[in-house]
């Protein structure tokens, strides 16, 4: 749901208490219009009472719809301001997900989680067109990897855009595992979209909130 469906939606909550508060002052009027009915009935031609206990009866299950309405909208006015928080909380912070990122020159952290059993593990770094443009080998571990972007061959940054990680871990020689490696990217906008977290990283890219596995304050 966006921001401008939920205003809306709040402002129709905020109406209704008033429809609460008119539905008690009829209810009041309408006891006096029924004592009032009692007391100057026709004793020879009495009303019937039954009619009465239907109207009475009637009118209190409307006071009980108006009254659960008033709290449902106000539970879900709360709700809102809840994930509107939440949502606040993720723009600016970095965020851990297996993504492609944005490289603009500054240096980018991989945290690669090879195969254990590897002995050999490679790190391929891919361009936007899904050609490698680097290959770098690894330790048999999990600690991360700061990528500079500098070309091996002539020592000078990498053109700026989006990059990929990608880490093969390899035992006597063959391929056992392929998969994306994580990387930080700065998060510029949060999104609620069907009960989802979307983040919107630094690069346009769109990654769920579950699938983040770590977040940091930006590097100062």
């Amino acid at each position: 749901m966006d921001i401008q469906s939920t205003q809306t939606q709040t402002s129709t909550t905020t109406s209704q208490p008033v429809s609460a508060s008119a539905l008690s002052s009829d209810f009041q009027d309408f006891l006096e219009l029924l004592t009032a009915q009692v007391k100057y009935q026709d004793p020879l031609e009495p009303i019937d009472s039954t009619e009465y206990v239907a109207q009475l009866a009637q009118f209190s299950t409307l006071e009980q719809q108006v009254l659960t309405n008033e709290l449902l909208a106000l539970q879900y006015e709360q709700a809102a301001t809840t994930t509107m928080a939440s949502l606040s909380g993720w723009v600016g912070m970095e965020a851990r997900a297996a993504t492609p990122v944005t490289f603009t020159g500054e240096p980018i952290t991989v945290s690669p989680n090879p195969a254990a059993i590897s002995d050999d593990v490679q790190l391929v770094v891919r361009d936007e067109n899904g050609d490698e443009v680097q290959r770098i080998a690894l330790p048999v571990s999990a600690e991360p990897y700061v990528w500079t972007g500098i070309d091996p061959l002539t020592g000078e940054p990498m053109e700026e855009g989006v990059y990929s990680f990608h880490v093969e871990s390899y035992s006597e020689g063959e391929l056992i595992l392929t998969e994306m490696a994580e990387v930080y990217s700065q998060v510029t906008e949060a999104q609620s979209q069907g009960g989802d977290i979307v983040l919107i990283l630094d690069g346009g890219q769109a990654v769920l909130s579950t699938n983040v596995t770590a977040i940091r304050n930006p590097a100062t």
